[in-house]
């Protein structure tokens, strides 16, 4: 049995896993190999190290790294609560961060989208690890060229539709600026455990974590899916949409968010809807306490994979109550 550092031993199959000490040899997110051959991939997954765009603490340009890190117990055994291993099904790539210049930083969305557009032209589907929220809007910009108007669902504390200039580079703006574009559609978005004010909601339904917490997970869920339909469905997660207790390492947190338990179980009832595309972002390792954000933010990521492999037919072996 071959064994150990599959991040770059393993070059002939995308699928499979290898046994690895969770705390040595290559890392890689969920130890997928490190490739930029995109032939019969299912999934890549990419990072953008980048933090110019904050408006308060930064570090997130570390999150991809971090990330990659918070994944290897999820490369050990087989999903919860499904019991699937989605690397039966799924052919998924690490193909490495996007690089940027940030001594130029007008350059850096562009190279983002032109990034984002070599990969999603191989078919593939694009899971991306942040950075600071800016970059969700290259990387929708990229994702509507091959899906048109895409329903949003928004994990986050803030809203990020201030105003916009058209112009600037800021962690919160792009999303009113998506929607003005129209490469969102804000009749079937949602936004998740929002708790800071904005005068409007620009269209977005809006679940603040306090009507979630006293409503219930399955409500949430249900009216995002409502929402969505048959539509193409891009989630942007922004770990601050965790409460610190859960997401310390981020640069603009917010008491009263959503525990990790309420998230996750978002996330895995989003089965069945149009999956497109995903970005976890938000990730500040400087402030963050025992992997404690980047764990969380590995997690969600990991079971958006998951949703992909049972589409694709995994079947489920839970054990116990689930």
């Amino acid at each position: 049995m071959t064994k150990g550092d599959q991040a770059f031993r393993r070059r002939d199959t995308a699928r499979g896993r290898w046994h690895e000490m969770t705390y040595g040899g290559a890392l890689s997110f969920l130890r997928r190999n490190y490739s930029r051959d995109l032939a019969g991939v299912d999934v890549v997954v990419t990072g953008v190290p980048f933090d110019t765009a904050v408006t308060f603490r930064p570090g997130c340009r570390l999150g991809p790294q971090a990330i990659r890190a918070g994944s290897v117990q999820l490369a050990e055994l087989k999903a919860f609560p499904s019991g699937i291993d989605p690397f039966e099904l799924l052919d998924v790539i690490d193909y490495g961060d996007v690089h940027l210049d940030p001594h130029h930083p007008q350059s850096v969305p562009p190279a983002i989208e032109a990034h984002a557009d070599d990969i999603l032209a191989s078919g593939a589907r694009l899971l991306t690890l942040g950075g600071d929220h800016s970059i969700a809007y290259p990387l929708l910009r990229a994702h509507a060229k091959h899906h048109g108007p895409m329903a949003l669902i928004q994990f986050d504390a803030h809203c990020d539709t201030w105003d916009d200039d058209g112009v600037s580079m800021d962690h919160g703006t792009m999303f009113a600026r998506a929607a003005h574009e129209g490469i969102v559609d804000v009749s079937r978005s949602t936004q998740v455990g929002l708790r800071t004010y904005n005068d409007s909601t620009h269209g977005f339904e809006v679940l603040t974590s306090p009507w979630i917490h006293r409503n219930g997970i399955q409500a949430a869920i249900d009216i995002a899916r409502e929402r969505a339909g048959d539509a193409p469905v891009y989630i942007s997660f922004d770990v601050d949409g965790l409460d610190p207790a859960f997401a310390p390492g981020t640069g603009t947190p917010v008491p009263g968010g959503l525990a990790s338990w309420q998230a996750l179980e978002f996330i895995r009832g989003l089965e069945g809807l149009n999956l497109v595309g995903l970005d976890v972002v938000e990730v500040s390792p400087p402030y963050d306490h025992a992997e404690i954000t980047a764990i969380a933010a590995a997690t969600v990521a990991h079971d958006w994979l998951c949703l992909l492999a049972l589409a694709k037919g995994a079947e489920r072996h839970p054990v116990g109550r689930v």
